[in-house]
C-alpha cells in the first residue's frame, strides 16, 4: 500500500526561453540551502548543462522530469525519492510553460506541483500582471507566486507587485553586470567557470526574498510508490565492463544512464580521449557520449594512444555506441566554428561540420526489437557521410522522421542521445556483442 510525504516543491517556469529561469532556479536553489534546507532541484525536459549548474547550486544531484521521455512512473519515484530527502524540491521548466508536448504545465498538473513564474521585467512594469494572469489561466495552472528578473528598482518592483493583484511577488532580482556565460548549445560548462561558487552566491544574495511568502507556500503530497517485490531490471549485463569516455569534451550524459548500466549488471570505467588515455584494456563495449568534440579538434587530432585504441576495439568486435558528440570524434574528419579541419578517428566514414543554425532539436524514440527506447537531439553540426542509416528515429509527438542512425560493424552512432531508463533491455542490446 502507497502512502506519502508533504513537501514543498515548485515548478519555475517562464512565458519563453531567454526570461532567466536558469539563473534564478539557481538563485533560489543556493539562498534556500544557505537558509540551512535540504534542496533537491529537477530540470524539465532533456537538457545536460543546466543540470551541472544546478547541482553546483542545490549541493545535490540534478535528474531530468519528463512524461514522455521518463515517464510517469519514473518521475513519479524519483520525486518520492527526493521528498524523503529533502526540504524543497525545485523543478526548473523547459521553454514556455505551456510548450512542447508534454509541457512544464503538463508535469505540474500531473503531479499537483504549484508554478513560480519568472519574469523578465526589464521592458515593462504593470503589464507583468497581465502576463502572468495569463500564464495562471490558459491552463490553467496553480499559479503560487512570481520572481521577477532583472528589475530596475524598489519603484519597479512596487509597479510589478501591484500589477499581480491576487498573486504575490515571491522575489526579485536585479540586472546583473555579470551573466552565466553561454556558447553555442547553452550555458558554459559550471567547471570552466573558475568563481562560479561566487557567482551563485552573489545571486543568492542579489535575490530579494519574501520569507513570509514562502512560509505560506503549501506543501505538495508527493505519492510514496510501494517498495519493489523484485529488482527493477534482470542483470543482463553481469560481469560486463563498458569503458565510459567522461571529460571536457565528452560529459553530455544522463546520470540515469550510468545508473541504469549499473542496475543492469554492468561494471563502468571510466577514460579520457580528452587526455589521450587508450580505451580500457578490460572493456566490453564502449560508451562515448555527447558532448564539445568541436571545441576540442586540435586536441583530439593528435591523441594517437585514444585514435588506435578505439580502431582496435572495433576491429575486434567490441560494441561502440557513440551519441552526437561521440559520433563526431569517430568521423574521418571533424571542422570546426572557425573552418579549422581536424582528422577524427575514422569509425565511421564521412565529416562533420560545425554550422551556425540548429541542425536538430526535440524529443525522439528509437525503434528497436525491444521496443522504443526514447531521448531527444539537440546539435549544430551536420555529418557528410555516404554511409546508409541502419534506421532512423522517430519525432514525438509528430511521428516524422528524426535523425539517421548508423551501424558499421560493431558500432552504433547517431545524433540521438538515448534515456536509457526508457527501455533497459534495449541498451543491454546494444552494448552486448550478440547484436553486433
Amino acid at each position: 500500500m502507497s502512502t506519502h510525504i508533504d513537501v514543498k516543491a515548485l515548478l519555475v517556469a517562464a512565458v519563453a526561453s531567454g526570461q532567466g529561469k536558469t539563473t534564478v532556479t539557481a538563485a533560489l536553489a543556493r539562498k534556500l540551502v544557505r537558509m540551512g534546507k535540504r534542496v533537491r532541484v529537477f530540470k524539465c525536459g532533456p537538457d545536460f548543462i543546466d543540470p551541472m549548474l544546478l547541482e553546483r547550486a542545490s549541493g545535490a544531484p540534478v535528474r531530468s522530469l519528463d512524461l514522455w521521455m521518463v515517464g510517469r512512473d519514473l518521475c513519479r519515484d524519483q520525486l518520492a525519492q527526493a521528498a524523503a530527502e529533502a526540504d524543497v524540491i525545485l523543478i526548473e521548466g523547459v521553454m514556455g510553460l505551456y510548450d512542447g508536448t508534454p509541457s512544464s504545465a503538463d508535469l505540474a498538473r500531473e503531479f499537483g506541483v504549484p508554478v513560480m513564474a519568472v519574469i523578465d521585467a526589464a521592458a515593462m512594469a504593470q503589464t507583468a500582471g497581465a502576463l502572468v494572469h495569463g500564464l495562471r489561466d490558459y491552463g490553467p495552472v496553480e499559479m503560487a507566486g512570481v520572481i521577477a528578473n532583472r528589475v530596475a528598482s524598489e519603484g519597479h518592483a512596487k509597479m510589478v507587485a501591484a500589477s499581480l493583484r491576487d498573486i504575490p511577488l515571491f522575489a526579485t532580482l536585479p540586472r546583473q553586470a555579470r551573466s552565466l556565460p553561454e556558447r553555442h548549445l547553452g550555458l558554459v560548462l559550471p567547471g570552466e567557470v573558475s568563481d562560479i561558487d561566487t557567482l551563485l552566491d552573489n545571486l543568492a544574495d542579489q535575490l530579494v526574498f519574501d520569507e513570509a511568502a514562502w512560509e505560506l507556500l503549501r506543501p505538495v503530497r508527493i505519492e510514496i510508490p510501494p517498495a519493489p517485490a523484485a529488482p527493477a531490471h534482470a542483470p543482463l549485463m553481469a560481469g560486463k565492463t563498458i569503458a565510459v569516455a567522461r571529460d571536457p569534451a565528452f560529459m553530455f550524459i544522463y546520470p540515469a544512464n550510468l545508473d541504469t548500466l549499473r542496475s543492469l549488471g554492468a561494471t563502468l570505467t571510466f577514460f579520457s580521449p580528452l587526455a589521450d588515455d587508450a580505451v580500457p584494456a578490460e572493456a566490453d563495449a564502449v560508451y562515448l557520449p555527447g558532448g564539445y568534440p568541436e571545441l576540442h579538434g586540435e586536441a583530439l587530432s593528435q591523441a594517437d594512444a585514444w585514435q588506435a585504441s578505439i580502431r582496435s576495439a572495433h576491429a575486434a568486435g567490441v560494441p561502440i555506441v557513440a551519441e552526437c558528440g561521440g559520433m563526431m570524434a569517430l568521423a574521418d574528419t571533424l571542422a570546426d566554428k572557425e573552418g579549422a579541419i581536424w582528422d577524427m578517428a575514422g569509425l565511421l566514414p564521412g565529416a562533420v561540420a560545425m554550422q551556425p543554425r540548429l541542425a536538430g532539436l526535440g524529443s525522439q524514440g528509437l525503434a528497436t526489437e525491444q521496443g522504443v527506447l526514447r531521448g531527444h537531439t539537440f546539435h549544430y553540426s551536420k555529418l557528410e557521410t555516404a554511409t546508409a542509416p541502419a534506421a532512423y528515429t522517430i519525432k514525438h509527438p509528430s511521428a516524422i522522421q528524426g535523425e539517421a542512425w548508423y551501424r558499421v560493424g560493431s558500432l552504433t552512432a547517431s545524433y540521438f542521445h538515448a534515456y536509457f531508463p526508457s527501455n533497459p533491455a534495449a541498451v543491454a542490446a546494444l552494448f552486448s556483442r550478440s547484436e553486433s
